[in-house]
């Protein structure tokens, strides 16, 4: 049992974070995930929070193939993969995944948290370097940890300072530059050209996480790899199978052959993690069919994006964020302003959240709304209002 004094550390540390405004309080859904949900008091809202972006979640055809496998290939493995865990569904999937990417192979993990958890450690020893963005997401943070290479930490998307990180590391034997594609929480992209560039100069490898680009972004919603013309210059892709491409879960890096098959022998979370549950990967084999064959989804959700910036920035608000991303965090500042508002827009009919420390930087408390395909051009108004409304309550404009 926990010590009493143990408990009331933890409890002391709650009520400061109640205090400060930072508590975070988890609504509950009571409907399948999608554009229009309904809570808990019964009422239908508009979810512009969700990772959503291709409106797949409650795809009929997503579904019927999950019920479709769970007939034929069963609930769970009870195994990881090299045991008796491998199904002909798993390989099918890594390479219709490879096939999507234009890549060589893939691998899948359980989530793209495990993904990152295991490259670094697998393929960077004490003589090695890795290059990080400064705002990558807490996955790689923390796989990057586990790993002993030496650690550079470049500024958010300044590529003088990637720069002077890579000379600086020029006699290490390996050099690996990791960034997102795009940054969950401020909606920009990296510049994936001129990083590609620098890996060039400096023989290191690039690795991206796509997870919140992989299925939308690009032309025909290959990510950032295609959006800025480096398919075959970028290394390695991380990404999930838990946002776009159809929003269960389960995760991939996908890349050149030998780096595969080299994380399926050292890679800890993929030798020591159930493998993805066949019902997973069934879904997933048919959400990239519909992907690869009909790119009208994408162009919905850049039309939904495109709108709402528009709008929100004829109203005055403070937005950020890449002129593509449909991730548009709305800048507040202070956290219970935030948390505030995000429950205004609720009695509004808008479901939204706001974020503040320690998932955002101290004083820079934001809504993040996120743009689906499934939202209506109707709803993507009805949004904007409901913040115009709430905006001016709060005197945020005028």
């Amino acid at each position: 049992m926990p010590s009493k004094s143990f408990l009331n550390q933890i409890q002391q540390e709650i009520d400061e974070i109640k205090k400060s405004g930072l508590y975070k309080k988890e609504r509950v859904i009571t409907s399948p995930q999608r554009s229009n949900i309904q809570v808990t008091s019964g009422e239908s809202v508009l979810n512009f929070c969700s990772n959503n972006y291709l409106g797949l979640c409650d795809n009929e055809g997503i579904i019927k193939a999950a019920k479709d496998t769970l007939d034929r290939y069963g609930f769970g493995l009870s195994s990881v993969r090299f045991i008796c865990g491998t199904q002909e569904l798993h390989l099918k999937l890594e390479k219709v995944i490879s096939e999507f990417h234009g890549t060589e192979d893939t691998i899948l993990f359980s989530s793209c948290f495990d993904a990152n958890a295991g490259i670094f450690q697998a393929l960077l020893t004490d003589q090695d370097a890795v290059f990080t963005d400064a705002l990558n997401h807490a996955s790689i943070i923390d796989g990057i940890r586990l790993c002993k290479a030496k650690r550079y930490i470049y500024k958010h998307l300044d590529m003088q300072d990637l720069e002077r990180c890579l000379q600086e590391a020029s006699k290490m034997r390996r050099r690996l530059i990791v960034t997102d594609g795009i940054f969950s929480m401020d909606g920009d992209l990296a510049p994936l050209d001129k990083i590609c560039e620098l890996a060039e100069k400096y023989d290191a490898l690039v690795l991206v996480d796509e997870s919140h680009a992989a299925g939308f972004i690009g032309k025909t919603g290959r990510g950032t790899p295609e959006l800025f013309g480096v398919q075959h210059k970028v290394d390695l892709i991380n990404s999930t199978l838990g946002k776009a491409l159809g929003g269960a879960t389960g995760g991939y890096t996908t890349g050149k052959k030998e780096i595969v098959e080299f994380l399926r022998q050292r890679a800890r979370p993929y030798l020591f993690s159930n493998s993805v549950a066949p019902v997973i990967v069934g879904a997933a084999l048919h959400t990239f069919e519909l992907v690869m064959k009909d790119n009208s989804k994408v162009e919905t959700l850049k039309k939904n994006t495109q709108l709402f910036r528009q709008e929100m920035k004829k109203a005055g608000f403070n937005i950020i964020g890449h002129e593509e991303s449909p991730i548009v965090p709305v800048m507040i500042g202070d956290a219970k302003l935030a948390a505030d508002m995000a429950d205004d827009l609720l009695k509004e009919g808008i479901y939204v959240i706001g974020f503040s420390y320690p998932v955002v930087p101290k004083g820079q408390a934001r809504i993040r709304v996120q743009l689906s395909a499934g939202h209506t051009t109707e709803q993507v108004k009805k949004c904007v209002d409901a913040f115009i409304k709430i905006g001016k309550q709060r005197k945020m404009i005028q």
